[in-house]
């Protein structure tokens, strides 16, 4: 009976390992959204300007100490990513907007 018992487990616990192997298949589904475009310095400069052009909002999107504080593009908007949830309130109602976000690359 103990035997039984044993294999009966082991049988069980086999088969479920292979469920939970089935169940775990990874999926390659790319992202609803997509950066609209990546510019560079030469794009950014005619609105880096104070007072700054009706109809574009710069966000700096790094930490606001030490980052913002050292040194940031005249009239950005400090908007963190890590707190951009609590903070998306800063942003422009007007939709037509363009909204030019930087940060420091990889880190």
């Amino acid at each position: 009976m103990n035997s039984r018992v044993v294999r009966f487990t082991v049988g069980l616990t086999f088969l479920l390992a292979i469920a939970a192997g089935c169940a775990t298949v990874q999926t390659t589904e790319k992202p609803d959204w997509k950066f609209h475009s990546i510019v560079d310095e030469s794009f950014v400069r005619p609105y880096a300007m104070v007072p700054q052009p009706k109809g574009v909002m710069i966000v700096d999107s790094r930490a606001y100490k030490p980052k913002y504080v050292n040194g940031h593009i005249p009239g950005a908007v400090c908007i963190p990513d890590s707190q951009f949830e609590e903070q998306k309130g800063k942003l422009p109602e007007d939709k037509n907007t363009l909204l030019i976000f930087y940060c420091e690359g990889a880190t």
